[in-house]
């Protein structure tokens, strides 16, 4: 009985591979021309034929190659069909079928079922179709990635391609160039050997499997059955029952597919000894006979399907030659006999024998008759026959008249065969010798001088400084050889030829040049294995050594060439300008290269270093090619070697890192996809940069003792570059996971330094899908518990003790950060395709990573030059094994710079605010009357404080508000400086505060004192009035001269005023004399010790001392606060030195400093009680009083001399009191708004110029004080800067004047008012009016000048005129008195008393702007630069030889030469007060210094400024600091004057 699946079909029924399945465009002798176009409009992709779709199209990133879509229609079959593929998804053919579901017709009464398919027909592709179409469209690198692609999901590929012009097909030989496969032949088993080669030129049998035109047996089915072992059957070749495979064929039929059977070299395992090829031709050989004739030609042996034979198959079969070795018939039984009697009859002709004949009866299914077909390939396989690879079959192509894809006449190939042809039977080694010599051991090292420099372990005898010049100097050697090499011939045509070509012929010569450059270094290695196993067994070390190192240095690629592309560049730059010009245009070739989609090298593993200026600058043209739009999401992996980590990145975006070519990947290679503009806005970036990396725990580098530092330093170097990071876990090595999260934590830790903020996932591979799903929580909770304890092991290697979990260290969720993922082959390779699970796991990752990362838009994404800044940073981080360096990354630093130039400015805008409400809510108080009670006062004096606070807090909201938008913009690199935000918001506490401090001791000054003396003088004033009055009654009875009546006014002025005596006392003598410092001050009696205490104390008088005269030259009495805030200063001072003294040194200094401060504070109390002493202030107004007497008694008109003694005594204090209350503020101003301004935006750039200053004027003593008193260097400069700048053309007549202007305006303005009643009305013309056009005038002048009411009432005394003349009088009293002071301003000259004497001092403010904490470094004195004065960590741009800050070598009393910076990362130590006289490493000095962040040197010119200033000025300082010169390097004296300023700038950043 047969078996109902496998009946023979009738004509009618047949499907797939029977006549049924040719087109309905098809006749007899094939498909006709319009089939191909007709079906690729069908699907879409007319516009794409011939060859016109791009890999680099498909590579762009897409909504449809992140995001799943329905297949609704034939149009996205294609394209669902190429984003599977390309995730290497088994399932991609399975996509050509539409998504739309449709009812089931389960009536067996409904036999129409061929209507019902017929009407869907049109909705309906057969996968080869699509396929073939895709072929037919892609250009030939497309082609090649398919093919390589499909060859991984085990498909059949393309061998001959069809056109749809009748037999017209082409040779895919050129697609099928990038499949490299491994395998191992029984004969290699025992040896544990393998073959490696590429697919096309390997010689393998060849056997074809063809069909007639009536063939019931379906060969595909058959095959597959033939190439699977035991129960697994895979769809190698699509069949009639797989899904889509029954629709009819419309343009895959002449197609030749083949593929390969690979032994793994286990018999139980292998159908096959040796590796077989298996061709399959769809569609009869009648209507694709150049085809079958071609295959029949090539093939070892041909398997020709066939159920009857019709005359004209008959006769192509008879017409064959060589029959009997070259065709097997296989005859599906069980038809007509006259069906039966054609098959005999050709069997007979023929004359095969009867081993070349196998039929299948109903009584055998198709896998069992495949055993019978594996039987016969096997017997086949023992006879020798001559085998052909694909490569050979070219000639019989075109014989046959097929084309092929591959140029017969190449220029890129020949010249590719040239550059493999000279490389010879040399070695890899010699040929990278001389023709690739940049990369050779110069290069690696001057990379390993390099570190050696950064990280100072082995100084020998040099000193510190004098090992770094030694290896400078080295360095530099090394580049002059290198820039003196010329580009060798290789390297010449390599670049040339780069050079000339287009895009098209490019792409050609390089994928060549990978093919050529593979398959030679395939072959060199496996010959040094071969040696290398044959020593092995001889247990020769030597040998085995050296062959070792020889398979590491025999890999030549592709890449190999870039880099000695990059270094001829690198070193051409530092030769001579014809050489630099030559290779100029070297990087932009290289971008575009980077935007074709190859790889650059961004690390060079060989020699573990990074060609800078290669890749900032290849990496600037990429950035100006796509016009500044070069938005960067950097992704990498991280895992041990051979896990996947490759394979991952390959399946997730579709790119082809090498995963397997014979060669150890070594280095950090970058790519660069490009995302489409629809989803740019999306993701808020423009490109996908994936780094890959050579795998950590690497075998070939676990021998040498550094190799886990040289992981840490590339997993360092590439976590600190991504944004997203994959932590690539295998799961059945428990103890290189754990190694591997130790790595990428401690990684972490650094990162978390530096404010980078990586988003990290955890890819566990190799994890069984169903044991996952009931362990997941488990697995999870394990996982963190091993996170938690690498965290606290790489917490105290980092000493950081406060980490104590990894939720610490960054933001992880248990569900959203970790991956399972199924392993990578279903079954055993070779012949074990992708496992379906892997791929769909990860296009699962990836679109959640990627969804993840475009919902999260709290980091502000890099473009490239930031990139490449933070890179230059890191890789130095690298090197010096320093990763707190956020301050010396230039984008960090130029970030935090900009916003301490804004706070600077909004802190000014602050103070300024309420220095003008200080100076109104003073005079308010100064208006208030004297004979107000004292509760009065009081009550005036505490709702002024509340009010003060009310608008300190309302300017703190405000700074705070402008500091949140600041933190909002996104176009200043905010995201790098946010762990500075809470020490920005402090400082900002931190200045209200100070302010409100500062502004209740103004408003606190002495009133009670001031009543008390206006009180005395009110009384002294009423009386004097009282006896004038008196005797001008007395006098009116009698006739006298003025002289007579002048002697009458002195007897009774004498008498009135009550003289007050006052005595000052002794003042004590401590102070007088120069401080000494004695035997008893000291710990230690040594001599040098006894010096350096001495300076220390005459550094802190001479600042005390100028502490108290600036505080003495204001017109302010003294108050208990000075000598608090005195005190409070020379501890701080004591604080900050490294000496050591004993109490009695302490208790004398502060004596020495209060006697001098004690004289000083009681000439301020004696100058106070002379301005405030009645008598002196009394006999000011004599003569007032006595022209008053003599008018009234001659009865003369005094109103215009009332009015002007009005102006003089009234108005015009408080007019200069206004222009001297204001010109505090508006000098600062006009600093800051001139050309000056630069100066004090930041502290950087204040330092800048003080020093660039220093050095051009070159005075030594200058430098002396500006090293050894800080402080009183800076307010000296700056106060010499203003009294420079407001002595430019008159600035400060000018300032005044214009204060004048206005303050002249308001009065007139007053005037004007107050002469006006309340109902709008002129005041009346009497006298008493005269009083109230004062008081009104001093209402509406209440909040610009105080009119003292004292000074009123004894002006206005006996007032005789009216109000109208008064008030004419009073204008032009003003007037006069505007001309007056201008006439004063412009004939004053003492400046500087002037400045001294303000109330507001702008040498103050702007030292409260540019001098910071006042902090300086514990070993070199160099201030701290970091803004404002509240922050976590001090730091300065460069520091500078301890020398100059007087640190002398114990040893040979020599001054240290050496930089902080430099012995801070050596193995030196240090000893000082705070130590207690212990030595201590300098690499552990936060122990003692946690505050103070002392990274290395931005560059190595950093420093050159400092230095230069030692060599200049090396015995002077000597003699200075009482010490023998420093030795300072050799090199050290050859920096000149210009290079030291270029120092200083690098170092500052300034362009």
């Amino acid at each position: 009985m047969r078996d109902k699946d496998y009946c023979p079909q009738s004509s009618e029924e047949q499907t797939n591979e029977e006549k049924s399945q040719t087109s309905s465009t098809a006749d007899k002798e094939g498909q006709e021309p319009a089939a191909p176009l007709n079906f690729l409009s069908k699907i879409g992709l007319e516009k794409f034929y011939p060859n016109k779709l791009t890999l680099r199209s498909l590579l762009e990133i897409n909504k449809s190659s992140i995001y799943e879509e329905a297949v609704e229609s034939v149009e996205i079959i294609p394209w669902c069909f190429l984003r599977k593929l390309f995730e290497v998804n088994a399932e991609c053919r399975s996509c050509a079928q539409l998504s739309i579901s449709h009812e089931e017709n389960d009536d067996l009464l409904d036999l129409d079922l061929y209507a019902a398919d017929d009407s869907a027909g049109d909705n309906k592709v057969n996968p080869l179709d699509i396929v073939v179409a895709l072929f037919l469209c892609a250009d030939s690198f497309l082609q090649q990635e398919m093919a390589l692609k499909m060859s991984m999901c085990q498909f059949s590929l393309p061998l001959l391609l069809p056109h749809g012009n009748k037999s017209q097909c082409t040779l895919l030989l050129w697609a099928l160039r990038d499949i490299v496969k491994e395998w191992c032949p029984h004969g290699l088993s025992e040896s544990r050997g393998f073959v490696e080669d590429n697919i096309v030129q390997a010689n393998i049998p060849f056997y074809s499997f063809v069909r007639l035109k009536n063939c019931s047996l379906s060969k595909s089915q058959l095959l597959n059955h033939v190439l699977s072992s035991g129960q697994q059957n895979r769809n190698i070749f699509i069949h009639r029952d797989v899904e889509g495979g029954a629709v009819k064929r419309e343009i895959a039929n002449g197609l030749v597919e083949v593929c390969w059977f690979l032994p793994c070299g286990t018999e139980n395992l292998d159908i096959f000894p040796e590796p077989v090829a298996f061709a399959n031709l769809r569609g009869d050989i009648c209507a694709s006979l150049t085809q079958f004739n071609f295959l029949f030609q090539v093939s070892t042996a041909t398997f020709v399907f066939l159920d009857k034979v019709e005359e004209n198959e008959h006769r192509i079969l008879a017409s064959l030659q060589d029959v009997k070795s070259k065709l097997c018939v296989v005859v599906n039984k069980g038809n007509t006999r006259e069906d039966m009697m054609s098959v005999k009859t050709l069997l007979d002709e023929l004359d095969l024998p009867n081993s070349n004949v196998k039929t299948k009866d109903s009584r055998l299914n198709v896998a069992e008759f495949s055993k019978k077909i594996c039987a016969a390939i096997r017997t086949l396989l023992t006879v020798e026959t001559t085998t052909m690879n694909i490569e050979t079959m070219v000639d019989k192509a075109v014989e046959q008249g097929l084309s092929v894809d591959e140029w017969i006449e190449n220029d890129q190939k020949e010249a590719v065969e040239e550059f493999v042809k000279k490389i010879g039977e040399q070695t890899i080694q010699d040929y990278k010798l001389l023709q690739l010599p940049l990369q050779g051991e110069n290069w690696k090292r001057l990379s390993h001088l390099e570190m050696e420099e950064f990280r100072l372990k082995k100084a020998g005898g040099l000193g510190l400084e004098e090992k770094t010049s030694q290896l400078r100097e080295e360095q530099q050697k090394i580049r002059n050889e290198q820039s003196e090499r010329k580009p060798s011939t290789a390297m010449t045509g390599y670049i040339e030829h780069l050079s000339k070509y287009d895009k098209e012929k490019r792409d050609v010569f390089l994928k060549w040049m990978k093919l050529k450059l593979n398959a030679h270094s395939r072959t060199k290695v496996s010959e040094l294995r071969n040696k290398f196993k044959e020593q092995c067994k001889k247990k020769d070390v030597k040998l085995i050594a050296e062959l070792d190192q020889a398979l590491l240095d025999s890999s030549l690629g592709i890449e190999h060439y870039m880099r000695e592309m990059g270094l001829i560049y690198e070193f051409s730059i530092i030769s001579s300008t014809k050489a630099a010009n030559d290779m100029s245009h070297l990087p932009g070739l290289a971008a575009e290269l980077l935007l074709d989609g190859y790889p650059l090298e961004l690390l060079d593993g060989d020699a573990s270093n990074i060609p800078e200026r290669w890749v900032t600058d290849v990496l600037m043209e990429l950035h100006k090619k796509v016009g500044g739009n070069s938005r960067l999401l950097v992704l990498t992996v991280l895992g041990v070697q051979s896990t996947g980590k490759s394979t991952l990145l390959n399946t997730m975006f579709g790119v082809q890192f090498p995963v397997s070519s014979g060669r150890c990947t070594r280095g950090a290679f970058m790519l660069f996809l490009k995302v489409s503009e629809d989803m740019q806005s999306d993701f808020n970036f423009d490109f996908i940069v994936l780094i890959d990396t050579e795998g950590l725990k690497s075998p070939d580098l676990a021998q040498l003792e550094d190799s886990y530092e040289h992981d840490n330093q590339l997993a360092t170097l590439v976590i600190g570059l991504s944004d997203v990071t994959i932590i690539n876990i295998a799961m059945e090595n428990s103890t290189e996971m754990k190694d591997v999260l130790q790595i990428a934590i401690y990684t972490l830790l650094r990162m978390k330094k530096t404010d980078k903020k990586p988003v990290c996932h955890f890819v566990h591979q190799n994890v069984a899908g169903v044991s996952a799903h009931t362990k997941i929580m488990t697995e999870k909770k394990h996982l963190l518990d091993q996170l938690n304890e690498m965290t606290q092991i790489a917490a105290q290697m980092e000493r950081q003790p406060s980490i104590k979990a990894f939720t610490d260290v960054l933001d992880y969720d248990m569900d959203k950060n970790n991956w399972n993922i199924p392993g990578l082959w279903h079954g055993t390779p070779p012949m074990a395709p992708v496992n379906t699970g892997y791929s769909e796991a990860v296009a699962d990752f990836k679109k959640n990573l990627l969804d993840t990362v475009r919902s999260d838009r709290r980091n502000e994404v890099s473009q490239i030059p930031e990139f490449l800044e933070w890179m230059r940073s890191l890789w130095r981080a690298v090197k010096y094994e320093n990763f707190i360096f956020s301050f010396r990354n230039t984008l960090v630093a130029h970030a935090f710079n900009n916003l301490c130039k804004e706070f600077t400015q909004w802190e000014w805008e602050f103070r300024r605010e309420i220095l003008s409400w200080q100076t109104e809510a003073v005079l308010e108080i100064l208006h208030m009357h004297s004979e107000s009670d004292i509760h009065t006062w009081e009550r005036l004096v505490a709702s002024k404080k509340l009010e003060a606070s009310e608008k300190i807090e309302e300017q703190e909201r405000k700074m705070k508000e402008k500091l949140d938008d600041y933190y909002r913009r996104k176009d200043r690199q905010i995201n790098l400086i946010e762990t500075y935000i809470k020490d920005v918001f402090q400082s900002i506490n931190n200045l209200a505060d100070e302010i409100k401090y500062f502004l209740n001791n103004e408003l606190d000054f002495p009133l009670e004192f001031r009543k008390q003396v206006q009180e005395i003088q009110t009384k002294c004033q009423s009386d004097i009035e009282l006896w004038v009055t008196n005797l001008l009654r007395d006098c009116n009875h009698c006739t006298l001269s003025d002289e007579q009546l002048t002697k009458t006014f002195e007897k009774m002025w004498t008498g009135v005023i009550d003289q007050d005596t006052h005595d000052s006392g002794s003042l004590q003598i401590i102070g007088k004399v120069s401080f000494e410092v004695k035997s008893e001050h000291q710990f230690d009696s040594k001599n040098d010790k006894k010096t350096d205490l001495q300076r220390l104390a005459e550094s802190i008088i001479e600042s005390c001392t100028q502490f108290v005269l600036d505080k003495a030259k204001t017109n302010t009495d003294y108050n208990d606060g000075f000598t608090i805030e005195l005190l409070e200063k020379i501890d701080s001072s004591l604080q900050g030195s490294l000496e050591q003294w004993q109490s009695e040194f302490e208790i004398d200094l502060k004596l020495h400093i209060c006697g001098i401060a004690s004289r000083e504070f009681l000439k301020m109390q004696e100058n106070t009680s002379v301005n405030m002493d009645p008598k002196r202030h009394l006999e000011k107004k004599k003569t007032q009083y006595l022209s008053d007497f003599l008018d009234l008694y001659k009865k003369r008109d005094h109103c215009q001399r009332k009015a002007s003694d009005f102006v003089q005594l009234c108005i015009k204090p408080a007019v200069k009191q206004y222009i001297c209350r204001s010109l505090g503020v508006d000098i600062v101003d006009e600093i800051l708004t001139s050309c000056h301004s630069a100066e004090y935006s930041s502290r950087l750039f204040f330092q800048y110029n003080i020093q660039k200053e220093l050095l051009q004027e070159e005075n030594f003593k200058s430098f002396v004080k500006y090293i050894r008193n800080y402080e009183i260097y800076v307010k000296d400069w700056i106060f010499q800067r203003i009294l420079q700048k407001i002595s430019e053309d008159k600035t400060l007549c000018k300032i005044k004047n214009r204060n004048l202007q206005v303050i002249i305006h308001k009065i007139m303005e007053a005037i004007k008012e107050a002469t006006k009643e309340k109902d709008g009305a002129l005041l009346p013309d009497n006298k008493e009016s005269i009083t109230e056009l004062i008081s009104n005038m001093r209402r509406h002048l209440i909040k610009d000048i105080s009119i003292s009411v004292e000074a009123e009432k004894s002006t206005l005394f006996q007032i005789q005129s009216t109000c109208h003349p008064f008030i004419n009088s009073l204008k032009i009293s003003i007037k006069g008195l505007k001309e007056q002071l201008e006439e004063e301003f412009s004939n004053s000259e003492d400046i500087t008393e002037t400045l001294n004497k303000l109330p507001i001092k702008p040498q103050d403010e702007l030292f409260k702007r540019v001098f910071g904490c006042g902090k300086q470094c514990p070993f070199c004195k160099v201030p701290c630069e970091a803004g404002g004065k509240e922050h976590k960590q001090h730091h300065a741009a460069i520091h500078r030889p301890q020398g100059l800050a007087n640190f002398i070598h114990d040893d040979n009393c020599k001054l240290v030469e050496t930089l902080c910076t430099t012995d801070v990362h050596s193995d030196h130590a240090f000893r000082n007060k705070v130590t207690k006289r212990e030595w201590h490493p300098y690499k552990d000095y936060t122990t003692y210094y946690p505050d103070w962040n002392i990274p290395p040197d931005p560059t190595i010119e950093a420093s050159d400024y400092w230095k230069y200033i030692l060599v200049q000025y090396n015995d002077r300082f000597a003699r200075e600091y009482e010490a023998k010169p420093a030795d300072v390097p050799e090199a050290w004296g050859r920096i000149t004057k210009e290079q030291a300023l270029k120092g200083l700038k690098d170092a500052f950043n300034i362009k």
